[in-house]
C-alpha cells in the first residue's frame, strides 16, 4: 500500500494538464516503464472511466491501485494523486480569504476568471466535436442549452440528462455486439450504497450543514458525465446564492493551474462553504464529490464490457454525452462569461488566451501565469 500511495503521490505533484495528460502520465508510469498491466487492459481501464459518471482520471488511478492492490491499494493511489491538489486548494483558498480586499487580487482574480472563459469554451468545442456527430446529437446539445439558459436549475439538469438518456436509449442505440455468453453482474454493496446515498441524503441533509454539504456534493459527483470540467455548472446551480461567483470562478480558475484531479476545485468551495470548519469543509466536499464515481466503478469493474456491449445502455450513455455538451455551453455564458468579460480589452485577451492555448499550445501552468500578469497590468490601466 505504502508503495501505491508514493507512486501515485509523486505523480500527483507533476501532473498538470488535466484528465487527458494524466492518463497519458499514468500509461507512461505503470504501463511503459513498471509494466503493471498491458496497453489492451489500460485502454480497458481508460473506456471505463469513460463509460461511467465521474472523475475520469482519477477513476483510472484508483482502478490501476484496485489491480494492484484490491480496495486498500485503489484508495492508496487516490489518496496519493489526490492529495497535492487538496493541499494546494486549501493553501489557496487560506490565503485567498485574507487578501479578498487587494487590488492587486482582484486584478489576478479578474485575470484567472479571463482564463476560465478560454478553458471552458475549449471544453466545450472539444467536447462537441466528440459526442454530437449527428442531428439527434446536435439537437440534444441545443435542447440541453436552451433549457438551462431559460431556467437554469438542478433540477433542470437532472430532467434533461433523464431525458436525454431515454432519447438516447430510443434512438441512438448501437448495432447489436456478438454475444460473449457473459452475463453482467455488478457488485452489489457500492452498487446499493451509491443508490442509498443518492436517493436518502436529501432526506437528512438538514440535520447538520456539514451532512447539508456532503449531499450537495454528492449530487454533482453522480451526475458528472464528460470530464471534470462538467463539474461547474452542476456546482454552480447546487452552490446558487451561497457563494459569490468571484469565489467561485477563483476555485474554478485555481483547479486549472494546480496539478492533479480538477474535481478538488470542490475543495476549494467546501472550505468557502462552511466558515465555521473550513478545513472539515474542504474535506467533506472533497470526498463527497469523488466518492459517486467510485462506487460505480467498484460496482462494475469486473466485467463492465458486458454491460457496455448493450445497445440500450451505449445509446444511453451517446445521448447523455450530447446533453452535457449543451450544459456545459450554458456555464460558458452563466456564470463564465457574464462574469468575467465587460470590456473590449477583455474579449482581446481571451482571444489571445485562445491563440496560446490552440496554437502555441501553451503549457496551462504558464497560461495561468500569463492571465495573472495580464489581469495585473489591465487593473494599473
Amino acid at each position: 500500500m505504502l508503495t501505491i500511495f508514493k507512486l501515485f503521490f509523486m505523480l500527483g505533484w507533476v501532473s498538470f494538464g488535466g484528465p487527458a495528460a494524466h492518463v497519458g502520465y499514468f500509461r507512461q508510469t505503470f504501463v511503459e516503464k513498471l509494466k503493471w498491466l498491458d496497453d489492451h487492459e489500460y485502454g480497458q481501464i481508460v473506456a471505463l472511466s469513460q463509460f461511467l459518471p465521474g472523475p475520469g482520471s482519477s477513476q483510472v488511478g484508483f482502478a490501476l491501485g484496485y489491480k494492484r492492490g484490491g480496495l486498500g491499494g485503489a484508495v492508496a493511489a487516490f489518496l496519493g494523486f489526490t492529495l497535492p491538489s487538496i493541499l494546494i486548494m486549501i493553501g489557496l483558498a487560506v490565503v485567498a480569504s485574507q487578501i479578498t480586499q487587494h487590488d492587486v487580487f482582484q486584478s489576478i482574480v479578474h485575470g484567472l476568471k479571463l482564463l476560465a472563459v478560454v478553458v471552458v469554451a475549449d471544453a466545450a468545442w472539444g467536447m462537441y466535436k466528440n459526442f454530437c456527430k449527428n442531428i439527434l446529437t446536435n439537437s440534444l446539445c441545443l435542447m440541453t442549452a436552451v433549457a438551462l439558459l431559460v431556467a437554469p436549475s438542478i433540477l433542470m439538469q437532472i430532467a434533461i440528462l433523464a431525458i436525454a438518456a431515454v432519447i438516447g436509449a430510443q434512438f441512438l442505440k448501437s448495432a447489436p455486439t456478438e454475444q460473449t455468453g457473459v452475463t453482467f453482474k455488478p457488485s452489489y454493496v457500492p452498487l446499493c450504497l451509491f443508490f442509498v446515498l443518492l436517493v436518502g441524503l436529501p432526506f437528512v441533509a438538514h440535520i447538520l450543514p456539514s451532512v447539508a454539504l456532503f449531499n450537495d456534493f454528492y449530487q454533482a459527483g453522480s451526475l458528472v458525465f464528460g470530464g471534470g470540467h462538467v463539474v461547474l455548472p452542476l456546482l454552480q446551480n447546487i452552490v446558487g446564492d451561497q457563494l459569490s461567483q468571484d469565489a467561485f470562478l477563483t476555485g474554478y480558475a485555481a483547479a486549472q493551474a494546480v496539478p492533479g484531479p480538477m474535481f478538488t476545485f470542490a475543495t476549494y468551495i467546501g472550505y468557502e462553504l462552511l466558515p465555521s470548519n473550513p478545513i472539515m469543509g474542504s474535506l467533506i466536499a472533497t470526498l463527497a464529490v469523488f466518492l459517486p464515481g467510485f462506487l460505480l466503478l467498484l460496482a462494475v469493474l469486473k466485467n463492465w464490457q458486458t454491460l457496455a456491449q448493450k445497445p440500450r445502455i451505449a445509446g444511453a450513455l451517446t445521448g447523455v454525452n450530447a446533453a452535457v455538451v449543451g450544459l456545459l455551453v450554458a456555464a460558458l455564458y452563466q456564470p463564465v462569461f457574464i462574469s468575467a468579460v465587460f470590456t473590449p480589452i477583455d474579449i482581446a485577451l481571451v482571444l489571445v488566451g485562445f491563440f496560446l492555448l490552440k496554437q502555441i499550445k501553451l503549457p496551462i501552468i504558464w497560461l495561468v501565469s500569463t492571465f495573472m500578469l495580464a489581469g495585473i497590468v489591465v487593473g494599473l490601466v
